[in-house]
Order: C-alpha cells, then structure tokens, then sequence
C-alpha cells in the first residue's frame, strides 16, 4: 500500500473528529491534518485554514500527504474530488456528478424511478398547480422536501392537506429554504421504521456497514422539532440477514450499477436512509458522506486500519481489503447547546471530569463537534456540541457507558435526550 503517513480531514465537525480518532489508531499514520477541524481536533493533529480546494490540493502536494478524506457534503457537491483527482492526489468522497444523490432530491428520485429502486410515490415539481393537484391524490400525513442542500432540514411533514401545500406554497416561493426550494418533491408517507444503512464503495466493489438508527428529534420522546441528529445506536436488532440481503440487492448493488451506467462512477460511502415497511426496504434518501451522529458510532466498530480502507477505496481495490467489524455495540448521546436547534448559544466552558473508572474510560470517549479552544481551555460554541460514546458486549451496557460519560461533562445549558436507543431496548 502507498504511504499514507500523512492524511487529511477535510471538515469541522463530530464525524471528521471521530474518522481523525479512528485513523489515528493506525501505528502507520503519523501526521493528521483537519480543514479546518474544530477546537479538540487540535489534540489530534494540526488544523489548517485553507478553504479554497486548488489551494488546498498545492498543500497537499507541498507536504507530501497520501490521502485526503472528506467529510461533509457541501465541498463534495461543489466538487473537491474532482479537483484533488484531476491532480492524482487519493481522495476520498464522491465525485461532483455521483455527489447528485445528497445534491438534488428531484435528481435522485427520478434516479430511482429510472432504475426500478424501491421508493415512496412522488413527483418532482416547480409549479404550485401541479403540486396541489398531486397533494389531493396522497393520505396524510404528507412528506414535503426542498430540492437543494439545507443541512438536513429540508423535509417536512405535513400533516394536514392544506399544511402540505401551505409548505409547498413557501418553498417554491423562495420564503422557507431560499433557492434550495425551487423545485419541490411531494411523496407519499410510508409508515414504518427507520434505518440508516452506510455502504463504502470504490466504484465496483462495497462494503456495508452495521445498520445504525438514528433519533432526530430534539427531545426524550420524539418530541419536539427535526434536528441533524440527537444520538444514534448500531448495530440495531431491527434487521436480520434477509434484509441485509434485500437492501444489498435491491437498493445499493443497482445504485451503484446505474451511477457507473450513468457516467457517475460511485466511489465514497453511500449513505441510505431507508424505510421498513412490513420487512421490505423503501429508499428516503441517499447522502454520499457519513453521517453525523452514526459516523461517531459506526467509527469505533471498524477493526480494519481506517485509513487503509479508505485509501484501497480510493485505488478501486476495496476487494483487496479484509473489512472486519466488531461484535460489539455502540450508543452516541449528542449533547446539544442550549439554545439548540432555534438560535445560537452563548460560548460556555467545558469541563469533563477525570473518570477514574477503568471500564468507563476504556469503553467510552468523547467526539467533539461544536467547540472552540482558547487559553487551552475547550467552550460550547456549535449547536451540537459533541458526542458522547459507549462501547458494551449489549445495547444496554453500550447506553449504560453512553449515559456515565454524559454525567461527567459539564456546560452551562447543555441539554441531550435521556432515551437514546430506547427502540432497540
């Protein structure tokens, strides 16, 4: 394998945290850089503020670094793989054109329509008429989406006719998500539960991930508003073999053969975000990066050197690496500012107390998201502003652990749900 003494992390947040902690485990890695990482991604290897991505492929050529890994989506819709691979540098993420997926929901709808992809009864629209007319023909609750990017907020439920296209109304008029409302999808609602599914592709060959659930509510409960995501648990007992199999040769084999069919070779992480409807699998949505609470989870599961994973993705020879994943459980408690997700909160200090518990300490840690450093101390600057991570032989003692490390992080406001995992309990 080349040298990948040196990688690069390209984000700020929990997710880009947790891959820099899990490469870091890798004896071979000796140099971590993060663009431009947060105030704890310090502790792991050097942040850089280069935002623009040729500047950023000069740094990477100047200082010799073997892998690139990019975290979010937005620098992977605007491109950056592109870039760094017109150069020759490896780099993990998806290209501009297959980054479509996440990029534009009409273009991954009709993706799935094209390709026979189980998915909800849609259709993709700009005109107010057209969507009231198909707003009559679906049962409510109805599920209203903004085309474009909108940090995971773009979805609406509506649970009234006239709230759907009152929703309709507001995003093709530009008031609710901007130009990311010009074009809407109106689907159908399906009724059952929740998976998310990640798969890591080098264009041919993929490998799934553990099945994680993730809990978008704000509160305990499911009260409370949509947020990017409150805690997550992996892997969940809501799956067994044969699903494993139906969404493997229904949803992510057939994606990937049709991005490549289509001229958009696939290579990054597919992330689905699926529906169980009497034990057959439903596409929400695709993202084409981890996600962000089920990175934090899924990260510590991994037992195969992080980097080398991602950088034999990268080469198309992800067949060539065996993927091992833990037997064991892990359970992520986001724990959120105060003012989350409504506005910002006032920068708070953090203070984690010394766990002196030997289980504790070998079975949890922290992946910080939302923080800034000053004076070498940490602050609550983000709305989610880290997780906290168990690892247990179960469920409960992966929560168990989750919910000890909670107890021992401190700052003014801090607010986290008390029932992450609580479907699988």
């Amino acid at each position: 394998m080349k040298n990948i003494e040196k990688v690069l992390i390209v984000g700020a947040g929990g997710r880009e945290y947790s891959i820099g902690l899990a490469i870091k485990k890798d004896e071979r890695v000796k140099e971590l850089f993060f663009a431009p990482g947060n105030g704890a991604t310090e502790n792991l290897g050097t942040n850089i503020s280069i935002s623009d991505f040729n500047q950023l492929a000069d740094f990477v050529v100047e200082n010799g670094i073997g892998l690139t890994v990019v975290g979010p989506e937005q620098p992977l819709v605007d491109g950056i793989v592109d870039i760094f691979e017109a150069r020759g540098l490896a780099v993990f993420g998806s290209s501009k054109g297959a980054s479509q997926l996440e990029g534009s929901k009409v273009f991954m709808k009709n993706f799935l329509a094209k390709y026979n992809i189980p998915t909800a009864r849609f259709i993709e629209t700009s005109s107010l008429e057209e969507s009231y007319k198909f707003i009559e023909t679906l049962q409510v609750p109805i599920v209203v989406k903004a085309d474009g990017l909108c940090g995971g907020k773009g979805v609406i439920i509506a649970q009234s006719h006239d709230e759907a296209k009152k929703t309709a109304g507001e995003m093709l008029s530009g008031n609710l998500f901007g130009d990311a409302g010009n074009k809407v999808v109106i689907e159908e609602f399906l009724d059952g539960y929740e998976l998310s599914l990640f798969a890591i592709s080098d264009g041919k060959n993929f490998k799934m991930l553990p099945a994680a659930q993730d809990h978008k509510r704000l509160l305990t409960g499911d009260e409370g508003p949509n947020t990017g995501g409150m805690g997550a648990y992996a892997p969940t007992p809501l799956i067994n073999d044969e699903l494993y199999k139906k969404i493997e040769e229904r949803i992510i084999k057939p994606t990937l053969d049709g991005m490549e069919k289509d001229g958009n070779l696939f290579r990054g992480v597919l992330f689905a975000g699926l529906m169980i409807v009497n034990n057959e699998p439903y596409t929400l949505e695709f993202n084409v990066r981890f996600g962000d609470p089920e990175c934090e989870i899924l990260m510590p599961l991994i037992e195969t050197p992080v980097a080398e994973m991602l950088y034999m993705a990268t080469q198309g020879k992800l067949d060539e690496v065996d993927i091992k994943i833990s037997d064991r459980y892990s359970v992520g408690v986001v724990i959120a500012s105060e003012k989350y997700p409504y506005s910002s909160s006032t920068p708070a200090e953090i203070i984690v107390d010394e766990i002196v518990h030997g289980e504790l300490a070998e079975n949890s840690h922290i992946s910080y998201a939302g923080v800034s450093k000053e004076d070498d101390k940490l602050y609550a600057t983000g709305g989610r502003v880290l997780v906290a991570v168990g690892l247990g032989d179960s469920i409960q003692e992966a929560r168990d652990r989750a919910y000890m490390l909670c107890g021992q992080i401190h700052f003014a406001g801090k607010q986290f749900r008390t029932d992450i995992a609580y479907q699988a309990l």
